[in-house]
């Protein structure tokens, strides 16, 4: 709870800090011609590690998020690309974030369709960004009608995914919604699989674990930030 309150405390204080935040389109002018591959390429024997080729800016950052804590993980990125902006006058081209989505915070890879299914913010308590308030949506794909307002609806998954940002998921974690799925549904592996990879927001590319990932990251010159 104080870690929460200190973070909105901060933001709050230096939302112009944020101003930049709403980045054009065309963050990263290498990847306006490669659309994020679709989680349904994990379907296929090889992994996409093709995305270090996007990690072309001068400044690189790694966002490993471990933990759900109201999607602060996530909105950490956002902020950083505003601050490095409004602070050190980086073009939007100059910079090259990282989202890594791992261990409990995989569930904010999962599209609000897969939450409202499984129940996903009852069972894992997950609270609003702002209001700390129990809530049933997923707190990454929160917008103005959801009670975010400028400039903190432009960090959303959805927003920077739409930027260019790099999103990748943890294999590993997404077996937990496999096995939740299976008893649920009272389905096979294979086919709460197919459920779990097709439940994944689009653009969010999944990869053999949140380390692999985050090592991977790192050594396409990314600096680590544990960001929840």
């Amino acid at each position: 709870m104080s870690t929460r309150r200190q973070f909105l405390e901060r933001t709050t204080t230096g939302a112009a800090l944020y101003g930049a935040m709403s980045l054009p389109l065309d963050l990263f002018p290498s990847v306006t011609a490669a659309v994020a591959a679709p989680a349904s390429d994990a379907l296929q024997e090889e992994w996409n590690v093709a995305w270090p080729s996007r990690i072309t800016g001068k400044h690189k950052a790694l966002f490993d998020v471990a933990e759900v804590e109201s999607g602060y993980g996530v909105w950490r990125a956002s902020a950083w690309a505003g601050q490095y902006q409004q602070a050190l006058k980086a073009k939007p081209a100059d910079l090259s974030p990282v989202i890594v989505l791992r261990h409990n915070a995989i569930i904010l890879a999962m599209q609000q369709s897969f939450w409202d299914k499984y129940a996903i913010g009852k069972s894992k308590g997950v609270t609003h960004p702002l209001t700390m308030q129990p809530v049933d949506r997923n707190p990454v794909l929160l917008d103005e009608k959801d009670g975010i307002p400028a400039p903190f609806n432009q960090a959303g998954l959805h927003r920077q995914l739409a930027r260019g940002v790099t999103v990748l998921a943890c294999n590993l974690a997404l077996q937990d919604l496999v096995d939740m799925i299976k008893e649920v549904d009272k389905v096979s592996d294979d086919a709460a699989r197919k459920v779990a990879l097709a439940g994944m927001v689009p653009g969010v590319i999944l990869q053999p674990s949140g380390v692999f990932a985050c090592v991977l990251a790192q050594e396409a010159g990314c600096a680590y930030v544990k960001a929840a």
